[in-house]
This record gives structure tokens, sequence and C-alpha cells, in this order.
């Protein structure tokens, strides 16, 4: 149960803080006073939409915060043990922040959290049936969720089972969709895939060899030059014909120097490095001499790495940008190639697993089919004695199952094959006629407010809140309406927006909506009434103007006592 709220800059609300007990809770007051702000607030802290016009005018953000009495409640223990909160005492807050540029700050028991995270904590604590929500019962897409709502646990569980076999066969149905459509253009495929291969293979690419062919290229460019270059140091080193060589001057040094090695240190070292250099320098000259036989100009070798490199250069423009990359597409295509030449086998396998999840889907579905039939009988009757508890006695109310057309293979779906619309009879001796066809506003509203009653029997959240589900209701229905509101708050927290004065009596805490003009600024507050102030509300409410009318004072303070009596 929701144990208070605070709200800061909500609408016309600047700051307002309820606290709420036990029981039937009721706001009233006048048209336009901003009864349903309050519903608003509700809606945002519980993840709801962030209206940005939900924020006072002249300010740049709101906030709602709302604390929860959780205790006994397994859901939300199971979901505090889940985020390893050790010191969850039962109690849940729950804080939804607004700005004007859009920001949206969440948190729960003081942790920021996302906003999915609020409003699904959130659906565990409170139910919240608007104004319009009755509408949803005109949408026949909708009487499937109302129907499965009313399901035990066992229903349940079979529910979620309908749903992961429906979640495993879609997975499985995208896949092998795929897989037929590849297979489907897999002929033209391969051969463009074996064309490329067999190109590639008969390259024979390998990494860094456009680097090497690359410098010998350049080699080539240059073997002029580098050949004088190379000749020149050789003759300068090695002997020749003409001249004499370095090596032979060199070896006199070397000669001379040896003859004065006994006359001291320093000519036997020179001396050693003499013979030193002379053996280096030779060593030298047989290098540039090998250097200089083989640098000779192939235009035969030339002609080859030109052509090798054109075609490294015609592949990269068809594969990649580089070698690398181009043996990389080619393990790619390898792999789709090897892929497809499997696939027949890949479908035939997947093909199997497909029958075998349709066929696990069908029998969770027809199990379903079976249990949802039994569930709508119940459903029916339940329906019929709420909707005679509310004035509707004479209504014949009817699940109906949509025929299957012959022949037609459905496709499988999450919530199992079933397609029932809601019927109706008001009146004794007429048809049955699909409700969203025929039933007025008064009946939808106590249509809505019969499904609600039925929940609340089942367990489910503490907090019920109903935003006018008065609509299209007066008279003695108003107090039939008043009466089962009450029977639901019995076991169950509930807040209800009213114009009704039998609702609003049936209440054990009543709240006043107030609009004062201060100043220039237009402000809305909310208060918890006394008894003697409780007496003037309602008779306002019964048409007793400002409520100090005799008659419609002695009226007002007799429905109060006759409640009070009621819900003893």
């Amino acid at each position: 149960m929701i144990l208070s709220m605070r709200m800061h800059n909500i609408a016309l609300i600047e700051q307002l803080t309820l606290e709420f007990g036990d029981g039937l809770h009721v706001m009233t007051g006048e048209t336009g006073a901003g009864k349903s702000i309050v519903v608003d607030a509700v809606n945002l802290v519980l993840g709801g939409r962030a209206d940005r016009d939900l924020i006072r005018t002249g300010t740049d953000k709101a906030w709602v915060e709302a604390v929860f009495d959780a205790c006994g409640n397994e859901q939300v223990a199971q979901w505090a043990q889940s985020q390893s909160m050790e010191d969850f005492d039962g109690t849940i807050t729950l804080y939804r922040e607004i700005t004007r540029t859009g920001r949206n700050l969440c948190r729960i028991c003081g942790v920021v959290m996302p906003v999915s995270q609020l409003r699904e904590v959130a659906a565990m604590l409170m139910d919240v049936h608007g104004q319009h929500d009755a509408q949803f019962l005109m949408n026949s897409q909708f009487h499937l969720l109302f129907l499965d709502a009313a399901g035990g646990e066992d229903y349940q569980a079979l529910l979620s089972r309908v749903d992961a076999a429906y979640q495993a066969f879609i997975a499985n149905h995208r896949q092998y969709g795929r897989l037929v459509r590849e297979n489907e253009k897999k002929q033209y495929r391969m051969e463009s895939l074996k064309k490329s291969l067999e190109e590639l293979k008969k390259a024979k690419l390998k990494a860094g060899e456009e680097e090497s062919l690359t410098a010998e290229k350049e080699r080539f460019r240059h073997s002029e030059k580098i050949a004088t270059a190379v000749q020149t140091a050789h003759r300068a080193i090695s002997a020749s014909e003409d001249s004499e060589s370095v090596l032979t001057r060199v070896k006199e040094a070397a000669d001379a120097l040896r003859g004065l090695s006994a006359l001291g240190e320093p000519y036997a070292s020179l001396a050693q490095r003499c013979e030193s250099s002379y053996y280096e320098l030779e060593e030298l000259g047989y290098e540039l001499s090998a250097l200089a036989e083989s640098g000779d100009f192939d235009p035969a070798r030339a002609e080859q790495v030109e052509t090798r490199l054109d075609l490294i250069r015609r592949m990269e423009r068809k594969y990649g940008d580089t070698i690398p990359e181009i043996l990389a597409a080619q393990e790619a295509m390898q792999e789709e190639y090897d892929n497809f030449a499997s696939m027949d086998q890949q479908l035939a396998v997947m093909g199997a697993e497909h029958k075998r999840l349709l066929s696990a889907y069908r029998a969770l579905a027809r199990q379903l089919t079976e249990a949802r039939h039994v569930l709508a009988d119940a459903f029916e009757k339940q329906m019929m004695e709420q909707l005679k508890d509310l004035g509707m006695g004479h209504t014949v109310f009817k699940v109906s199952f949509a025929l299957r057309p012959e022949g037609k293979v459905l496709m499988p779906q999450s919530v199992g094959d079933d397609v029932i619309e809601f019927m109706i009879s008001p009146n004794p001796g007429e048809p049955l006629k699909p409700l969203s066809k025929i039933a007025s506003g008064g009946e939808l509203s106590r249509m809505m407010l019969a499904i609600k009653c039925l929940e609340a029997e089942k367990g489910g959240v503490g907090t019920m809140v109903f935003d006018e589900i008065d609509t299209g209701i007066s008279g003695r229905m108003a107090q039939v309406v008043a009466e089962k509101l009450a029977i639901i708050a019995r076991n169950r927290q509930v807040l209800c927006v009213t114009h009704l004065p039998q609702i609003a009596a049936m209440a054990a805490h009543q709240f006043l909506v107030e609009k004062r003009v201060e100043g220039e600024r237009t402000n809305t507050s909310v208060r918890a009434l006394t008894h003697e102030e409780r007496i003037g509300e309602v008779a306002r409410m019964l048409g007793g103007a400002d409520g100090s009318e005799g008659s419609a004072r002695a009226h007002a303070a007799h429905m109060l006592d006759v409640a009070a009596a009621q819900n003893q």
C-alpha cells in the first residue's frame, strides 16, 4: 500500500504532501479544480509518460516521490533480493524527476535506475485505472488480456510456457526463413564465389610479396647507376691492370711497419692495424665483385616483376586494398562457399528442428485453448455475478471464440492460437452482440469495475487507483458502485477520484481538491477533510451549492452514518 506521496511543481500544484491509510480514499472537488492532477502525478512516479506540460509554468523541473509499504509482497521481495538490497525492510520509495530540457531522473530506494526498472517495480505495487481505460473494452484485441488476467497460477504458468515455446519457434522460424532465402540464390552465388576463388588461388598471393617486388623494380629502375657505383668502388679497392690498388698500398704499409715492430710498441700496433684493414678491404672487394657480377640488368626478370605487380594491383582493385585484406577476403569467400556447399544438410537439420518446435508450440497451444475455454466458462459466471451486483442482473455475458478457417494454417502467437471477443445481451430476449457495438458509457464503466473486482479477489497489487470510474453512472447505480468499491477496499487500498456523493460518503478517507488564485498565480491544493468538513463537501456534491443548505447537510450526514455502519 502507498503510505505517502510528495510532489513539487506538478501542473497547478506547487508543493503537496499526502498521507494515506487503509481502505477507500476519495478525492472530490469542483470541476476543473485539478483532481486528476494527482492521478497524473501517480502515473508519472509509476513510470508513465513524462509529459513536460506537467511541469508548473515558470519552473524548470518537477518531481514526485511515493513511499510504499511492500511487506508481504513476494514479487517486491524477490526484486529486492535480485538487487542485493540486504537491508530491505519492506519499504519502497519511488522518485521521478522531469525537466523542460528532457532530462528524466528515476530513483528506487535512493538508487538511480532506468525508467523501465521503475515501471517494472511500480507494476508490483499499484494498479491505475484511468478514466479512459474502459475504452479498452471497445477493442476486442484487449479482451484476451482481460480473460487471461483472470487465470490462476497454473494457468499463468501455462501462458508462460506457451510464450517460451513461441519465442523458441519464432527464433528458429526467422533463421530457417533466412536460410531458405539464401538457398534460393545459392547457385548463382556459388558460381560467382567459385570463379573468384579460382582466380585468387591461381594468383597465389603472399603477404609481403608486393613490397619485395616493388623494391626489386626500384632497383631495376636504377640498375645503371648502381652498376657504375659498384664497379668504381671495386676498382678502387681491388687490383687492376692499369693502376695500383688500395690493397697493394695497404700491404706495402703493413710490411714497412712490421719491420719496425722490434723498435717499439707504437710501430707494432700500427702494423697490426694495417694488416686488419688489408683483410677487411680484401673481404669488401670480394663482396663488391659478387655484387657487380649479379647486378647486371636482367630484362626478362624485370618483365616478370612488372607482370606480377600488375596482377597484384588487379587483385587489389577487385578484392581489397592490400594483400592481407585480399587473403582475408579469400578466406571469408571460402567459408561462404563451404557454407553454401553444406546448405542442403543445414536446411534438413533446421527444417526438422522447425517442425519439432512448431509441434511443441501447437501441443502447448492446444492445452492453452482447452484451459482458456474452462477459464472462459468460469469468467462468464463471475462477470455476470459482478454485473448483477452492479445493477445489470439481466445482462448475459459471453466469451466468444473465433472459429478457425478450414485449411488455413495459423501463424503461432505468443498468447496462443485463440481469438476472442466479449459478447453481451443487456436485455432478456435480445441476441448476443459484440460488447464494442452496443455497450453504453455507463455499462462500460461497470464492466471495467466488474473486471477490477475480479482482479482484486485474486490478489495482486496492494493499491488500486480509479480515476472517475463513475463515468456515465448516477442514481441507484452510484450507490451500487460505491458499495462495490467499499468491498474491494476491505482487502485492498483504493484511491478514487469521483464526482458522486454516494462514493464520497462510502470512503474511509476523503480529500478535497481546491483551486485558488493567489496574486497572479493559480494554485491547486489537496487536504484531508474532518468529519464535519466531509458533511459540507458531500452536501455540496448533492447539489447544496456551497454545502451549507440545511436539508443537503442533513442528507449528507445521514449518508455518512449509513456508510460508516456498512463499513464496520
